[in-house]
Protein backbone atom coordinates (compact mmCIF):
# COMPACT_ATOMS: atom_id res chain seq x y z
CA UNK A 1 0.00 0.00 0.00
CA UNK A 2 1.53 3.27 -0.83
CA UNK A 3 1.62 6.21 1.55
CA UNK A 4 3.28 9.58 0.80
CA UNK A 5 5.45 9.64 3.98
CA UNK A 6 6.66 6.12 2.86
CA UNK A 7 9.84 6.15 1.80
CA UNK A 8 10.61 2.18 1.86
CA UNK A 9 11.57 0.55 -1.42
CA UNK A 10 8.51 -0.87 -3.27
CA UNK A 11 8.18 -4.82 -3.46
CA UNK A 12 7.27 -6.29 -6.33
CA UNK A 13 8.16 -9.33 -9.05
CA UNK A 14 11.41 -9.11 -11.36
CA UNK A 15 8.67 -8.83 -14.22
CA UNK A 16 7.03 -5.72 -12.57
CA UNK A 17 10.52 -4.44 -12.04
CA UNK A 18 11.51 -4.45 -15.98
CA UNK A 19 8.17 -3.34 -16.85
CA UNK A 20 8.44 -0.82 -15.07
CA UNK A 21 11.87 0.14 -16.28
CA UNK A 22 10.91 -0.20 -19.73
CA UNK A 23 8.18 2.26 -18.86
CA UNK A 24 10.34 4.94 -16.92
CA UNK A 25 12.55 4.36 -19.97
CA UNK A 26 10.00 5.72 -22.80
CA UNK A 27 8.60 8.53 -20.31
CA UNK A 28 11.96 9.92 -19.83
CA UNK A 29 12.92 9.61 -23.71
CA UNK A 30 9.10 11.21 -24.49
CA UNK A 31 9.99 13.99 -21.92
CA UNK A 32 12.48 15.54 -23.41
CA UNK A 33 10.29 16.11 -26.68
CA UNK A 34 7.91 19.07 -27.25
CA UNK A 35 4.48 18.99 -25.88
CA UNK A 36 2.56 17.41 -28.52
CA UNK A 37 5.47 15.50 -29.81
CA UNK A 38 5.71 13.45 -26.81
CA UNK A 39 2.05 12.85 -26.43
CA UNK A 40 1.84 11.50 -29.54
CA UNK A 41 4.93 10.04 -29.19
CA UNK A 42 4.24 7.56 -25.96
CA UNK A 43 0.71 7.26 -27.73
CA UNK A 44 2.18 5.03 -30.62
CA UNK A 45 4.66 3.21 -28.45
CA UNK A 46 2.39 2.05 -25.89
CA UNK A 47 -0.21 0.97 -29.37
CA UNK A 48 2.56 -0.49 -31.12
CA UNK A 49 5.17 -1.82 -28.21
CA UNK A 50 4.16 -2.01 -24.77
CA UNK A 51 0.35 -3.01 -25.27
CA UNK A 52 1.01 -6.04 -28.00
CA UNK A 53 3.84 -7.31 -25.63
CA UNK A 54 2.52 -6.79 -22.20
CA UNK A 55 -1.19 -8.41 -23.84
CA UNK A 56 -3.07 -5.27 -23.43
CA UNK A 57 -4.07 -4.87 -26.85
CA UNK A 58 -5.42 -8.66 -26.96
CA UNK A 59 -7.13 -8.44 -23.29
CA UNK A 60 -9.01 -5.50 -24.85
CA UNK A 61 -10.02 -7.32 -27.99
CA UNK A 62 -11.38 -10.17 -25.75
CA UNK A 63 -13.74 -7.85 -23.43
CA UNK A 64 -14.48 -5.92 -25.97
CA UNK A 65 -16.02 -9.72 -27.68
CA UNK A 66 -17.74 -10.48 -24.46
CA UNK A 67 -19.69 -7.07 -24.40
CA UNK A 68 -20.08 -6.81 -28.20
CA UNK A 69 -20.43 -10.49 -29.11
CA UNK A 70 -21.79 -9.19 -33.03
CA UNK A 71 -19.13 -6.59 -33.17
CA UNK A 72 -16.60 -8.08 -36.09
CA UNK A 73 -13.67 -8.83 -35.25
CA UNK A 74 -11.40 -6.63 -37.48
CA UNK A 75 -13.66 -3.57 -36.00
CA UNK A 76 -12.38 -4.78 -32.16
CA UNK A 77 -9.17 -4.75 -33.50
CA UNK A 78 -9.05 -1.22 -34.44
CA UNK A 79 -10.96 0.05 -31.16
CA UNK A 80 -8.29 -1.89 -29.37
CA UNK A 81 -5.20 -0.21 -30.43
CA UNK A 82 -6.81 3.24 -29.97
CA UNK A 83 -7.47 2.58 -26.73
CA UNK A 84 -3.88 1.52 -26.03
CA UNK A 85 -3.01 5.25 -28.06
CA UNK A 86 -4.97 6.98 -25.45
CA UNK A 87 -3.53 4.96 -22.60
CA UNK A 88 -0.01 5.87 -23.69
CA UNK A 89 -1.35 9.37 -24.51
CA UNK A 90 -2.71 9.86 -20.72
CA UNK A 91 0.05 8.26 -19.03
CA UNK A 92 2.61 10.92 -20.75
CA UNK A 93 0.13 13.80 -20.16
CA UNK A 94 -0.12 12.94 -16.69
CA UNK A 95 3.56 12.59 -16.52
CA UNK A 96 3.67 16.18 -18.05
CA UNK A 97 2.88 18.61 -15.19
CA UNK A 98 2.75 21.55 -15.26
CA UNK A 99 2.85 21.97 -19.28
CA UNK A 100 -0.30 19.31 -19.00
CA UNK A 101 -2.24 21.46 -16.55
CA UNK A 102 -1.16 24.99 -18.18
CA UNK A 103 -2.67 22.87 -21.76
CA UNK A 104 -5.96 21.89 -20.20
CA UNK A 105 -6.08 25.18 -18.31
CA UNK A 106 -7.13 27.07 -22.22
CA UNK A 107 -9.95 24.58 -22.80
CA UNK A 108 -13.32 25.77 -21.92
CA UNK A 109 -15.37 23.58 -18.84
CA UNK A 110 -19.09 23.22 -19.39
CA UNK A 111 -22.37 21.26 -18.18
CA UNK A 112 -25.10 21.67 -15.41
CA UNK A 113 -22.88 20.49 -12.54
CA UNK A 114 -20.57 23.78 -12.08
CA UNK A 115 -23.38 26.04 -11.15
CA UNK A 116 -23.65 23.22 -7.94
CA UNK A 117 -19.61 22.82 -7.30
CA UNK A 118 -20.22 26.41 -7.38
CA UNK A 119 -23.03 26.65 -4.80
CA UNK A 120 -21.07 24.12 -2.70
CA UNK A 121 -18.28 25.63 -2.22
CA UNK A 122 -19.73 28.56 -1.10
CA UNK A 123 -21.12 27.29 1.95
CA UNK A 124 -18.03 25.03 2.54
CA UNK A 125 -20.17 21.77 1.35
CA UNK A 126 -18.32 18.70 0.80
CA UNK A 127 -18.05 17.19 -3.10
CA UNK A 128 -16.90 14.23 -4.06
CA UNK A 129 -16.30 13.99 -7.96
CA UNK A 130 -16.89 10.69 -9.42
CA UNK A 131 -14.88 9.29 -12.98
CA UNK A 132 -13.89 6.54 -14.78
CA UNK A 133 -11.33 5.60 -16.75
CA UNK A 134 -12.36 7.28 -19.99
CA UNK A 135 -10.57 9.87 -21.80
CA UNK A 136 -7.92 11.12 -19.40
CA UNK A 137 -9.71 11.38 -16.32
CA UNK A 138 -7.36 13.58 -14.70
CA UNK A 139 -7.80 16.62 -17.50
CA UNK A 140 -11.31 17.66 -15.88
CA UNK A 141 -9.09 17.96 -12.17
CA UNK A 142 -6.42 20.09 -13.74
CA UNK A 143 -8.84 21.93 -15.56
CA UNK A 144 -10.69 22.80 -12.34
CA UNK A 145 -7.57 23.50 -10.30
CA UNK A 146 -7.60 26.08 -13.40
CA UNK A 147 -10.31 27.72 -12.00
CA UNK A 148 -9.85 28.13 -8.20
CA UNK A 149 -10.64 24.52 -6.81
CA UNK A 150 -8.67 22.56 -5.30
CA UNK A 151 -9.51 18.75 -5.43
CA UNK A 152 -7.73 15.76 -3.98
CA UNK A 153 -8.53 12.24 -5.00
CA UNK A 154 -8.84 8.90 -3.24
CA UNK A 155 -6.56 6.37 -5.65
CA UNK A 156 -6.51 2.92 -5.41
CA UNK A 157 -2.67 1.79 -5.73
CA UNK A 158 -1.50 -0.12 -8.63
CA UNK A 159 -0.34 -3.42 -8.37
CA UNK A 160 2.91 -3.01 -9.99
CA UNK A 161 4.50 -1.17 -6.95
CA UNK A 162 7.24 -0.02 -8.16
CA UNK A 163 5.39 2.16 -10.73
CA UNK A 164 3.10 3.04 -8.37
CA UNK A 165 5.68 4.46 -6.12
CA UNK A 166 6.48 7.14 -8.87
CA UNK A 167 3.01 7.14 -10.72
CA UNK A 168 1.79 8.33 -7.19
CA UNK A 169 3.19 12.19 -7.69
CA UNK A 170 1.76 12.49 -10.53
CA UNK A 171 -1.62 12.93 -8.71
CA UNK A 172 -0.22 14.77 -5.89
CA UNK A 173 1.03 17.16 -8.21
CA UNK A 174 -2.31 18.46 -9.70
CA UNK A 175 -4.44 20.08 -6.55
CA UNK A 176 -5.16 18.90 -3.18
CA UNK A 177 -4.09 15.63 -1.23
CA UNK A 178 -3.78 12.67 -2.28
CA UNK A 179 -5.08 8.90 -0.30
CA UNK A 180 -4.70 5.42 -1.31
CA UNK A 181 -7.30 3.16 -0.61
CA UNK A 182 -7.27 1.25 2.77
CA UNK A 183 -8.38 2.15 6.50
CA UNK A 184 -6.23 5.02 7.00
CA UNK A 185 -6.36 6.91 3.62
CA UNK A 186 -10.30 6.67 3.44
CA UNK A 187 -10.32 8.13 6.96
CA UNK A 188 -7.93 10.56 5.80
CA UNK A 189 -10.13 11.54 2.52
CA UNK A 190 -12.99 11.78 4.84
CA UNK A 191 -11.53 13.92 7.11
CA UNK A 192 -10.75 16.10 4.14
CA UNK A 193 -14.21 16.65 2.92
CA UNK A 194 -15.56 16.92 6.22
CA UNK A 195 -13.54 20.14 6.43
CA UNK A 196 -15.34 21.50 3.11
CA UNK A 197 -12.94 20.08 0.98
CA UNK A 198 -13.59 18.19 -2.48
CA UNK A 199 -12.49 15.16 -3.62
CA UNK A 200 -11.96 12.57 -6.53
CA UNK A 201 -12.89 8.89 -6.97
CA UNK A 202 -12.77 6.69 -9.98
CA UNK A 203 -15.32 3.83 -9.47
CA UNK A 204 -14.86 1.05 -12.29
CA UNK A 205 -12.64 -0.96 -11.14
CA UNK A 206 -12.93 -4.37 -10.36
CA UNK A 207 -14.03 -4.97 -6.36
CA UNK A 208 -14.45 -8.60 -5.83
CA UNK A 209 -15.02 -7.85 -1.93
CA UNK A 210 -18.64 -6.25 -3.33
CA UNK A 211 -21.64 -6.82 -5.07
CA UNK A 212 -22.20 -6.77 -8.73
CA UNK A 213 -23.94 -3.78 -10.08
CA UNK A 214 -24.76 -4.34 -14.18
CA UNK A 215 -21.92 -2.32 -16.86
CA UNK A 216 -22.64 -2.14 -20.13
CA UNK A 217 -25.49 -5.11 -19.93
CA UNK A 218 -23.04 -7.53 -17.53
CA UNK A 219 -22.92 -7.92 -13.83
CA UNK A 220 -19.71 -6.50 -12.60
CA UNK A 221 -18.47 -6.36 -8.67
CA UNK A 222 -18.43 -2.76 -7.82
CA UNK A 223 -17.52 -0.80 -4.57
CA UNK A 224 -20.29 1.32 -3.40
CA UNK A 225 -17.16 3.59 -1.42
CA UNK A 226 -18.51 6.75 -3.41
CA UNK A 227 -21.76 6.36 -2.51
CA UNK A 228 -21.40 5.54 1.48
CA UNK A 229 -18.49 7.92 2.01
CA UNK A 230 -21.26 11.14 0.31
CA UNK A 231 -24.09 9.84 2.39
CA UNK A 232 -22.03 9.71 5.38
CA UNK A 233 -20.65 13.33 5.23
CA UNK A 234 -23.23 14.76 3.11
CA UNK A 235 -21.25 15.31 0.16
CA UNK A 236 -22.57 16.81 -3.51
CA UNK A 237 -21.35 13.46 -5.75
CA UNK A 238 -20.89 14.87 -9.23
CA UNK A 239 -19.41 13.04 -12.22
CA UNK A 240 -17.15 14.73 -14.68
CA UNK A 241 -15.29 13.29 -17.52
CA UNK A 242 -12.36 14.87 -20.25
CA UNK A 243 -12.97 13.15 -23.34
CA UNK A 244 -10.03 13.37 -25.70
CA UNK A 245 -11.05 15.22 -29.45
CA UNK A 246 -10.07 13.72 -32.47
CA UNK A 247 -7.23 15.46 -32.76
CA UNK A 248 -5.93 13.60 -29.73
CA UNK A 249 -4.49 16.37 -27.76
CA UNK A 250 -7.46 18.78 -26.24
CA UNK A 251 -10.31 18.00 -24.35
CA UNK A 252 -14.13 18.00 -24.51
CA UNK A 253 -14.24 18.79 -20.41
CA UNK A 254 -18.10 18.16 -18.75
CA UNK A 255 -18.97 18.68 -15.39
CA UNK A 256 -22.53 17.15 -14.87
CA UNK A 257 -25.69 17.47 -12.68
CA UNK A 258 -24.96 15.87 -9.17
CA UNK A 259 -26.19 12.55 -8.20
CA UNK A 260 -28.97 12.12 -6.31
CA UNK A 261 -28.68 10.95 -2.51
CA UNK A 262 -30.77 7.81 -2.06
CA UNK A 263 -29.41 4.86 -1.14
CA UNK A 264 -25.61 3.18 -2.28
CA UNK A 265 -26.62 1.02 -4.83
CA UNK A 266 -28.86 3.03 -6.43
CA UNK A 267 -26.50 6.05 -6.54
CA UNK A 268 -23.56 3.44 -7.90
CA UNK A 269 -26.26 2.47 -10.63
CA UNK A 270 -26.82 5.98 -11.71
CA UNK A 271 -22.72 6.82 -11.86
CA UNK A 272 -22.28 3.84 -13.81
CA UNK A 273 -25.13 4.76 -16.42
CA UNK A 274 -23.50 7.80 -16.29
CA UNK A 275 -19.85 6.32 -17.97
CA UNK A 276 -21.78 4.08 -19.97
CA UNK A 277 -23.49 6.92 -21.86
CA UNK A 278 -19.72 8.19 -22.90
CA UNK A 279 -18.74 4.98 -23.73
CA UNK A 280 -21.52 4.40 -25.95
CA UNK A 281 -20.35 7.56 -28.02
CA UNK A 282 -16.69 6.75 -27.69
CA UNK A 283 -15.74 3.09 -27.10
CA UNK A 284 -12.31 3.47 -27.78
CA UNK A 285 -11.77 5.78 -24.69
CA UNK A 286 -12.86 3.62 -21.87
CA UNK A 287 -9.87 1.53 -20.78
CA UNK A 288 -10.75 -1.92 -22.28
CA UNK A 289 -7.57 -3.34 -20.31
CA UNK A 290 -9.09 -3.44 -16.86
CA UNK A 291 -9.82 -6.81 -15.83
CA UNK A 292 -13.62 -5.46 -15.15
CA UNK A 293 -15.62 -8.05 -15.09
CA UNK A 294 -15.69 -10.79 -13.01
CA UNK A 295 -15.39 -13.95 -15.77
Amino acid sequence: MHDNSDTSDPQGTWGQWLTNLIVRGLIGAALVLPYASRVRFLGWAVERIIAPLAGYRQRAEDQLAFIYPDMPANERRAIARRVCNNFGRTLIENYSHPAFGEHVAQMPVQGPGLAAIEQARAKRQPVIFVTGHFGNYEAPRHALNAMGYEIGALYRPMSNAFFDAHYANTMAEVSGRIFPQGRRGTMGFVRMLRDGGMGVLLFDVRSTAFDDIDFLGHPAPTATSAADIALRVNALVVPYFGTRRADGLTFDITVEDPIAHSDPVTMMQDMTARLEAHIATHKDQWFWVHKRWRK
